[in-house]
């Protein structure tokens, strides 16, 4: 009988010291802060989205297509891929 109690308040205790991790850590990240992102000139925002942690931002700069990838708790940037026709 006395296991039985045993294992019951154990198993209590292990699920409410979960909660509290789950709940109190931080994994070092920082608050998001302000950023601003200089676009060329004549440059036209098309489009936004998510990736996992990554905000994409799809622009039009003198008819090319580009791809600027930004990381979403810091909001540095991440990556830029351009899109440009052969000649």
């Amino acid at each position: 009988m006395w296991m039985s109690g045993f294992a019951t308040v154990l198993g209590v205790a292990v699920v409410i010291g979960v909660i509290g991790y789950r709940v109190l850590r931080t994994e070092g990240r920082a608050a998001p802060a302000d950023m601003v992102a200089k676009l060329p000139k004549g440059a036209r925002v098309i489009a936004t989205a998510v990736a996992g942690d990554r905000i994409i931002v799809t622009i039009e700069v003198g008819g090319s297509t580009e791809l600027m990838s930004f990381d979403a708790v810091s909001l540095q940037p991440a990556g830029r891929l351009r899109f440009v026709t052969a000649p």
